[in-house]
């Protein structure tokens, strides 16, 4: 049986120290989706080059807010499935029912927040210029 594991001696810290160590543990994160996963560079640009759009197209600050975590959430997803599929491929990357499963749920993931995104933008559009 295995014994629970004593937080407080984990090679990561405590405190500041933690914080500190996670910061750079998500930043080797985003630098490793930037070179080595063509979805999140594309991901990016989309989102890049809607951000400032959103600034025009929103009516108020909520619908602001809206447009910009349908962004967000399809970078989060993204990385999700990328780190999904990364998993998958380091324990074998011989056709497996269970791995491709995983894969396929990850890009579903994905697809719910481009659906939530498309949604959004265009519910929020259509208010903007047609209502």
């Amino acid at each position: 049986m295995t014994q629970p594991i004593d937080y407080s001696k984990k090679p990561n810290g405590t405190g500041i120290t933690r914080i500190v160590k996670a910061t750079y543990c998500s930043y080797k994160g985003f630098k490793a989706a930037l070179l080595h996963e063509a979805a999140f560079r594309q991901e990016l640009a989309i989102c890049l080059i809607l951000s400032p759009i959103a600034f025009f197209l929103a009516a108020s600050s909520s619908q602001l807010l809206i447009l910009l975590i349908t962004l967000a959430f399809v970078l989060f997803a993204e990385l999700i499935n990328s780190a999904i599929e990364a998993l998958a491929d380091k324990i074998t990357t011989d056709h497996d029912e269970l791995i491709g499963r995983a894969k396929d749920l990850g890009s579903a993931g994905v697809t719910v927040a481009f659906g939530m995104l498309i949604l959004c933008w265009g519910y929020i559009a259509y208010e903007r210029f047609f209502a």
